[in-house]
């Protein structure tokens, strides 16, 4: 895997841009998270003025060895038949990235299922047609993970190079809250049960059976001296889409972009991408608070603050690209509001 050239932002703007936001026609703070973000962006782009260009929506799809035994409510197939969808325009990533003018690619990491050629829309990245299963042996080899990461960071170099500075991560794969659950627990250390929730909607006995399989899988690796080394635990338990997120991650980080984090499997993503070179969150906007239980816990491990709570548990990028038009005004205000001085309005006294 290569070694990740990413750079804590320099600071030395910091006091400049925070002079620039509070010389805004406003209280003092009173545009809230909108100034944390403000913040950030400025201090990403080492500018008072801002611009976010070509924002693009990269959508990464794969399956899971161990959907087949039951950790989702729904089938396998729904993986394949929904980057189809995404294909045709019709999910809700779609709807919403028209809605926000967001470019969006869906990215085949390692769906079970033969698209037939090229397809407009669809980058062929496949490592393999799923992983294999985590409850008998390793999900991917380290060679398919790196690989899976090299990937990631090639598509990402792309969107830079052709000027895109915004890059929001999304998902699909049957399973892969499950895979989620298991990184968070491995790289935090909460009690696994705190970190698994219902995913796609299993009822209690469906939770119950994802949580004892959960459970089998993590003895199994710790019973073969597994350990909470980053890179293995993501080879252990993870998807195709979720490593070729973490390069994807690192590689917008080191090219400066602005990286538009969503849910509870993007940030597991982000927790992975975190451990190996911790100033990858120094790019990151967390857009959205997601029900899934081991969210939370991603959250705190990450000091994050998302900008919206909306109950969202769809994946896909969605919240991503719905937190887009405030991350959009972040960069409005401290762009095009009026200062004090320049409106001639009085300060506070």
């Amino acid at each position: 895997m290569h070694s990740f050239q990413i750079v804590t932002p320099d600071r030395g703007i910091a006091t400049a841009l925070q002079e620039k936001i509070d010389r805004k026609t406003k209280p003092l703070g009173a545009l809230g998270q909108l100034e944390a973000v403000a913040r950030r962006i400025g201090l990403i782009q080492q500018t008072l003025s801002p611009r976010l260009e070509r924002p693009h929506m990269l959508v990464f799809a794969g399956d899971h060895g161990a959907a087949r035994a039951g950790v989702s409510a729904y089938p396998q197939e729904v993986t394949w038949q929904m980057v189809e969808n995404f294909l045709a325009g019709g999910a809700a990533i779609n709807v919403f990235c028209r809605q926000s003018g967001v470019g969006l690619s869906v990215v085949d990491a390692g769906v079970a299922h033969d698209f037939g050629g090229p397809r407009e829309g669809l980058i062929d990245a496949k490592i393999a047609p799923g992983t294999g299963s985590y409850l008998d042996g390793s999900a991917m080899s380290a060679a398919q993970c790196a690989q899976a990461v090299e990937q990631g960071a090639g598509i990402v170099l792309g969107l830079a190079a052709a000027g895109c500075n915004v890059l929001g991560l999304g998902e699909m794969g049957i399973g892969n809250t499950a895979s989620a659950s298991l990184i968070t627990h491995c790289l935090t250390g909460v009690p696994l049960a705190d970190c698994v929730g219902r995913g796609t909607g299993l009822d209690d006995a469906g939770l119950a059976r994802k949580q004892a399989l959960l459970q089998q899988a993590l003895a199994r690796y710790r019973g073969a001296g597994g350990d909470d080394d980053a890179s293995k635990v993501l080879a252990e338990f993870g998807g195709f889409e979720i490593a070729g997120m973490v390069g994807a991650m690192l590689a917008a980080a080191e090219a400066k972009m602005v990286l538009l984090i969503d849910g509870f499997i993007v940030g597991s993503a982000a927790l992975v991408a975190s451990r190996l070179v911790p100033e990858v969150l120094e790019y990151c906007i967390f857009c959205h608070r997601s029900p899934e239980p081991g969210h939370a816990v991603q959250l705190a491990a990450m000091a994050a603050e998302p900008l919206l709570d909306l109950g969202l548990r769809l994946g896909e990028g969605t919240g991503a690209v719905l937190a887009y038009p405030l991350v959009n005004a972040a960069v409005a205000f401290l762009n095009e509001m009026a200062s004090f001085e320049s409106a001639g309005v009085s300060g506070k006294a």
